[in-house]
């Protein structure tokens, strides 16, 4: 009971902490160019504690799901043009309010990789000739080989490192190969035909090792953007191709949070990492009402060189809200049907 009670807490506090960082941005560079903040909270609900300081409330309230910030003149309806409010600033201002919000999740998630890469390790391939997994229905697997099995030789040549192993393998392509194997304390011999593109359908051991501190930071801005580069590529191969892409909602999210806090604070801390550059990522799309479809309104503004009127930004908004909630039941309908729900409708 006391560990189910610690995974929700876990969810909760990690997702509601996510949206905090992402509003934090928003509130340090509005105080920055000088935009009266009236509210920044953390959490939803009434108010736990409540301070007022020049004009601002900064408050906790009682239900920690993220958080908040309202600034004065943000809303189209609301706005009047005066010195102060937000929508007041010119364009490339109201662009770096909007833009620090997914910045300061990729800066967050960039501090959590390099602290657990410099903590707890880096997965990195082991440099052996040794076998961690076999895939099904290629040649490895029709030979026999079995996970752990270390590679001694192919066709006389003798093999040190996964890299010799690897080289060799590509070089014999579309060729019948003879091979040295050592499982536990015996060895054997066994043939095998490598596939035409170099493969055999075996992959490498890994090992966590601990980075340097130079090497962890290094590495903590590098995986923020490999996350990015590969999540736009998978994206962009669903729309080229018209396949659905697969998305993960909140039920899916918080399902995966609830394990990887089960598994200790490593996993736990690397999914928080994760869901930062996903949320940063996802307020950068260029959808209505979200950062990133802000960003694409203001440039215009910029380029027009005339403020868009709030009417157009209200409709703007409505129609970004349409979007976004579709986009929340497809993700979540996807929860669902991988978590069996669709049994009881007959899918």
């Amino acid at each position: 009971m006391t560990m189910i009670l610690l995974q929700i807490l876990g969810v909760i506090f990690g997702l509601g902490f996510l949206i905090f960082i992402h509003e934090l941005g928003h509130f340090l560079s509005a105080k920055f160019f000088k935009v009266r903040v009236l509210t920044f909270a953390f959490g939803f609900g009434p108010d736990l504690i409540k301070y007022v300081h020049k004009g601002t409330k900064y408050c906790i309230k009682a239900v920690p799901l993220g958080g908040f910030v309202s600034m004065a003149g943000e809303n189209p309806d609301e706005a009047t043009g005066a010195e102060g409010e937000y929508l007041s600033l010119p364009w490339y201002k109201k662009i770096a309010v909007v833009f620090a919000g997914p910045f300061s999740n990729y800066l967050f998630a960039a501090i959590l990789f390099a602290i657990i890469f410099g903590a707890w390790g880096m997965s990195q391939p082991v440099n052996l000739p040794k076998i961690a997994s076999i895939v099904e229905n290629y040649p490895a697997a029709q030979a026999g080989l079995l996970p752990g099995d270390v590679i001694k030789s192919i066709d006389g040549a003798d093999l040190n490192t996964w890299n010799d192993l690897s080289q060799t393998v590509r070089n014999k392509a579309d060729k019948t190969v003879a091979f040295v194997v050592l499982r536990d304390t015996y060895t054997f011999r066994t043939t095998l035909t490598v596939t035409s593109n170099g493969l055999i359908g075996i992959t490498p051991a890994y090992a966590m090792v601990k980075l340097s501190l130079k090497s962890a930071v290094k590495q903590g801005l590098k995986f923020p953007i490999v996350y990015t580069v590969n999540t736009v590529s998978y994206l962009y191969g669903t729309i080229v191709h018209g396949v659905k892409p697969e998305l993960s909602g909140p039920v899916g999210v918080m399902q995966i949070m609830a394990k990887a806090a089960k598994n200790g604070w490593q996993d736990y801390l690397f999914f928080i990492a994760i869901i930062s550059v996903a949320l940063g990522l996802f307020n950068l799309f260029p959808i209505p009402l979200v950062d990133g479809g802000m960003i694409v309104l203001f440039i215009v503004e910029g380029i027009i060189r005339k403020k868009i009127s709030t009417k157009v930004i209200s409709i703007y908004n409505t129609i970004g809200l349409i979007i976004i909630v579709g986009i929340f039941i497809y993700a979540t309908y996807g929860d669902l049907m991988r978590l069996g729900i669709g049994k009881f409708f007959g899918k």
